[in-house]
């Protein structure tokens, strides 16, 4: 099946192009500090050149897949309205990806190097002082991105307790934590422990993968454009505003 997948649910615009044998090819476009992210402009150029170096045609994609959060409010929107209007023009499936559990499979996978956790959290910052998270463990199968705790919003100093509320592994003993994604980066203070490790800053497994949201893609089952939608996991900043000034203006 050939697929194409993309995430925009951190500041990064990731691509990647799924074409059953081989690997799967990507692309990255991540701005520099203090610059706006390049979703609006640069995903749709960054799959096009995927298409014409893997000499694809548009036509020819079986299924979008995208990742749909949480994460920025207008990486979301920009992402998943550009999916269902590409699976609509070019009749083909539509799938959506938690951006959380596609930042979770390299790592639970060993991708930046021998496994060395039987568990993942991942953490996206998600602003505000907040980050988003949510916590997959490896079945007995071997497995990845089993889900124990769903995402949602957490102050920073809550992100410890979602580790301990996991308790132990089936067989007793310790989890062995592996914590990824910018997130991480930004409230490591929060997430030290014996048993919890944080790869480097300059660690791939800190990015969202579009091609871990193919992979997932290739195992879920398509859905109705209308279903799928962002999943912010709390109510936009504009919306925060727009209630904070409603509350705060005078009464007649």
């Amino acid at each position: 099946m050939i697929v194409l997948g993309f995430d925009t649910a951190t500041p990064a615009t990731s691509v990647a192009l799924s074409v059953g044998e081989g690997p799967i090819v990507q692309a990255r476009d991540d701005p520099a500090p203090g610059q706006h992210p390049g979703h609006a402009t640069r995903l749709l150029a960054m799959a096009h050149e995927l298409l014409l170096g893997a000499g694809i045609a548009w036509s020819a994609l079986e299924r979008i897949a995208v990742g749909v959060g949480p994460g920025t409010f207008t990486g979301l929107r920009v992402g998943v309205a550009t999916a269902r209007g590409l699976a609509l023009s070019l009749s083909c499936e539509l799938v959506g990806v938690s951006s959380l559990r596609a930042l979770a499979v390299p790592a639970l996978a060993g991708a930046d190097g021998p496994a060395v956790a039987d568990a993942a959290l991942a953490v996206i910052d998600a602003r505000r002082g907040e980050a988003f998270a949510a916590a997959y463990e490896r079945d007995e199968h071997g497995g990845a991105a089993i889900e124990m705790v769903r995402p949602r919003a957490y102050a920073p100093e809550e992100l410890a307790d979602v580790l301990s509320a996991c308790g132990p592994r089936p067989d007793g003993g310790e989890r062995r934590w592996l914590v990824v994604g910018d997130g991480a980066l930004r409230y490591r203070e929060h997430l030290q422990g014996a048993a919890v490790s944080i790869p480097d800053e300059s660690s791939p497994l800190h990015l969202v993968s579009a091609a871990a949201i193919c992979e997932l893609a290739l195992a879920m089952a398509p859905s109705a454009g209308e279903q799928v939608l962002p999943d912010y996991c709390r109510r936009p900043d504009a919306e925060i505003a727009l209630a904070g000034a409603a509350a705060g203006a005078p009464r007649l």
